[in-house]
């Protein structure tokens, strides 16, 4: 299994070698908690994390 990164310009988490989110490759394989936007026009955590696209980000990188 292949080991979790974040998307240090995004904050998504993903797998594979570039952000399917931002197309960026700067990525940090450790960050703290996990949040999954579900609907981000309605989340307010969205709105704070400056996320407009659903999936799962690190909170903390």
């Amino acid at each position: 299994m292949a080991k979790e990164k974040a998307c240090k310009n995004c904050k998504l988490i993903y797998e594979g070698a570039v952000c399917p989110n931002c197309g960026k490759k700067n990525i940090s394989e450790t960050f703290k908690g996990k949040v999954e936007i579900i609907n981000p026009e309605k989340s307010e955590l969205a709105k704070e994390l400056k996320i407009n696209k659903k999936g799962l980000y690190a909170i903390k990188i």
